[in-house]
């Protein structure tokens, strides 16, 4: 598949608590669902190996590519993944 082909990427923040505190992940697929179980199969990155993750954010880009990039972005924006964190929690 090329990274042009057309494909629709989805980029995606992932929210979890535990008693160690809330955590998020950002990433990119072009399949969530599919994504999220993986994540939470333990068949996900590494960093996100031993807990329960949901689905807190998630956009819909025209490639892959622009999907990547928008992850490049997300994953420098603590402000918002901490506005999205506290929505997620109910402390908005």
């Amino acid at each position: 598949m090329d990274a042009n082909d057309g494909s629709p990427g989805f980029v995606y923040v992932l929210g979890s608590d535990s008693a160690s505190g809330y955590r998020t992940y950002v990433g990119w697929t072009l399949d969530l669902d599919r994504r999220l179980a993986e994540h939470n199969s333990g068949l996900g990155a590494k960093s996100t190996r031993g807990r329960v993750w949901c689905l807190i954010y998630a956009e819909r880009l025209p490639t892959r590519i622009e999907a990547m990039r928008r992850e490049w972005h997300l994953k420098r924006d603590r402000a918002l993944r901490r506005r999205l964190a506290q929505v997620a929690q109910g402390r908005f």
